[in-house]
């Protein structure tokens, strides 16, 4: 089973470059991409993931935003904070560094 989940929604204007930062940060980690799910969310399936909003990153089942396993469901646009700046795109640095965290690489 993959170790990393990347969950979004159709429509997210967010979901290509973050997935593109995911998977650039996995190729400089020599992460193998068969260790990338990539799961198609919609409002039914929202609550069997405990969808965070889109898109999310999960490592290991780990949100890597809020370091926690998700618990509650939000079919949203998903918005975070780096650098006191707010924006829907994960960095890529930002998830190298999770990556090597939850991953030891």
């Amino acid at each position: 089973m993959p170790s990393i989940q990347f969950l979004y929604f159709e429509g997210c204007p967010n979901a290509n470059a973050t997935l593109e930062n995911l998977k650039t940060a996995m190729s400089e980690l020599n992460i193998p991409m068969d260790e990338l799910q990539t799961i198609h969310i919609d409002y039914d399936s929202a609550s069997t993931y405990n969808f965070q909003g889109s898109p999310t990153i999960l490592i290991k089942g780990i949100d890597i935003y809020t370091d926690m396993v998700p618990d509650s469901v939000h079919y949203t646009c998903r918005i975070y904070e780096f650098e006191d700046k707010k924006t829907g795109i994960i960095p890529k640095d930002y998830i190298k560094q999770k990556l090597h965290h939850y991953l030891n690489c």
